[in-house]
């Protein structure tokens, strides 16, 4: 059982003079899939971006806990994995190369039997030996799903999961993500409807804001 929960405590986030949300509340203490959504401007990302603990708060308080006991900043990206078509892979290595590369700056050891796992689980493992750079967009994110899986975590959070993927990539995921939901909490960010119809549970952040 996973014993992971993630708090938020009155967040508010602006930029300059400009409020992108405000008095933000909920916890996640139970395993399934967490929605976040809400129209483009409403802070999707920059809300993902201060649970993975990227970003600070304006105001308000994220709380990630392992049991009872809070996991300070440091140490969150030990516990989290977080997958964006933002994030950047090293296009001039191989799959495989990535994944061994992600291991040591992690820290951990390099489990070829996940990665292989994994690789095959995305529809990867073929091209595991081709650079990066000669993939397509959605191949690249399904790329990052891998890194967010790679060190086991206890909360996943994806910005816009299906993101240039085809319906085939979206199957491979959308698989996943319901299975891999049963033992963590997962978050994802997005207006898909495809994405939102997995989710136990949806925060419209159009609430948070007058638009």
């Amino acid at each position: 059982m996973n014993n992971y929960s993630v708090e938020a405590i009155g967040l508010n986030k602006t930029f300059g003079r400009r409020l992108i949300f405000n008095g933000i509340n909920f916890r996640m203490d139970k395993n399934g899939i967490f929605g976040i959504s809400g129209p483009n401007g409403s802070g999707k990302s920059t809300l993902v971006k201060i649970i993975a603990g990227l970003l600070s708060p304006s105001k308000g308080k994220i709380i990630h806990k392992n049991s009872n006991d809070e996991i300070i900043p440091e140490k969150l990206h030990n516990h989290i994995g977080f997958a964006s078509p933002y994030l950047v892979l090293y296009e001039e290595f191989t799959a495989w190369e990535n994944l061994d590369i992600f291991s040591e700056i992690r820290g951990i050891n390099f489990n070829k039997d996940k990665a292989k796992d994994l690789l095959n689980r995305f529809l990867l493992y073929k091209r595991r030996n081709d650079l990066v750079k000669t993939y397509s967009s959605g191949m690249k994110q399904r790329m990052k799903f891998i890194f967010a899986l790679m060190h086991n975590p206890e909360l996943l959070i994806f910005d816009e999961p299906t993101s240039n993927l085809d319906e085939e990539g979206k199957k491979s995921v959308y698989n996943i993500i319901t299975d891999v939901s049963k033992q963590i909490i997962v978050i994802i960010a997005s207006n898909e409807k495809t994405d939102l119809d997995l989710c136990n549970e949806i925060l419209d952040l159009k609430q948070f804001k007058d638009f």
